[in-house]
């Protein structure tokens, strides 16, 4: 397969510490210029968060904001226009920011098994308990999602959009580990099987032409199923792997899963880690997977652990310089290698 991404490039995961869309713009595209992607601030409150934001996406379908959280209600919601009002804003600051941008350009929403983990029905419990609730949401999303991917494309028309589809909830929705919303109990399993088929019908909305890759960060992550499910590669943090997710990686990865290895802290670290350093993680990761890291380079790209919305504005614009020194350092070693 042919990425619209060069070899050994950077991105960010989408959230950022930032209040001001127009600056978080700027420095996102002035620090990941190979890959940029449209923010995401969920400093700035209710709507702009992962779940307030994905909700703006579904279509037939509307939310509130309630004090335990999202909730799906009859009608739309001051909650919900707000959020979409701080969507269209974002990208009119990407659309400004990216004039002329030729290139691939990242978008970030939040996948159905995740949304429906987070959201609320009507009447209590998630929306992830119940079978109908679940088709119906990634039913909604996914033609969300394809209006979403089109007016991106009409905003930044030389771009090669890119999706991102958030699932952090996934391994806790697949192991039943969900609580219920009172806290006493656990929500029960997810069958593979349908979730793998929630995610295809959300993964096939974004067009054929469009490559997503599923963001877990989180133990667990089910290679396998996202790979049956359509996605060209999958975003981890490499710190959480375990001996059991090595050989499924392993398995995907030598079948062509794309990989995006989160080694960047999302975090301010008491001592920032060097290039270098990191670079070397990403060669062992490849040695690991028993893959010629020289060949895995365009299906690689360097990102932070997570989004992050937990930095500091300082740490924030450092941790990209950092993604983007750490692909070079990488291409540098492959380099001397050959």
């Amino acid at each position: 397969m042919t990425y619209p991404w060069k070899p050994a490039v950077a991105t960010g995961m989408g959230s950022l510490p930032y209040v001001d869309r127009d600056e978080a713009t700027r420095v996102v595209v002035g620090e990941l210029p190979d890959f940029p992607h449209v923010p995401e601030l969920p400093r700035r409150g209710a709507g702009s968060d992962m779940t307030g934001r994905g909700a703006t996406f579904l279509k037939e379908l509307h939310v509130d904001l309630q004090p335990s959280g999202w909730r799906l209600i009859e009608g739309e919601s001051i909650d919900e226009r707000r959020a979409r009002s701080d969507l269209h804003a974002d990208l009119e600051a990407m659309q400004f920011a990216a004039y002329g941008y030729t290139g691939p350009l990242k978008i970030q929403i939040v996948g159905p098994l995740t949304l429906a983990a987070t959201l609320e029905r009507a009447r209590g419990e998630r929306a992830i308990a119940d079978h109908g609730a679940r088709r119906d949401l990634a039913e909604s999303l996914a033609e969300g999602v394809a209006e979403h991917v089109a007016d991106v494309a009409r905003r930044v028309p030389e771009a090669s959009v890119v999706m991102q589809l958030d699932e952090p909830s996934l391994p806790a929705v697949l192991a039943g580990e969900i609580p219920t919303v009172s806290g006493y109990g656990r929500l029960r399993a997810v069958d593979e099987s349908e979730a793998e088929s929630l995610l295809r019908s959300v993964i096939e909305a974004a067009g054929s032409d469009v490559p997503v890759v599923v963001h877990c960060c989180a133990r667990r992550v089910p290679t396998a199923l996202l790979q049956r499910a359509g996605a060209v590669g999958v975003a981890l943090d490499v710190d959480l792997l375990n001996r059991d997710d090595m050989k499924e990686l392993t398995e995907t990865v030598d079948a062509g899963l794309a990989l995006w290895p989160g080694v960047v802290p999302s975090t301010p670290p008491n001592t920032p880690p060097a290039e270098r350093e990191l670079a070397q993680r990403v060669v062992g990761l490849c040695r690991r997977l028993d893959q010629d890291p020289r060949e895995m380079a365009e299906r690689m790209v360097i990102t932070p652990v997570c989004g992050l919305a937990g930095a500091d504005v300082g740490w924030a614009r450092q941790a990209y310089t950092l993604a983007r020194s750490t692909a070079r350092a990488f291409a540098d070693i492959v380099g001397d290698e050959q």
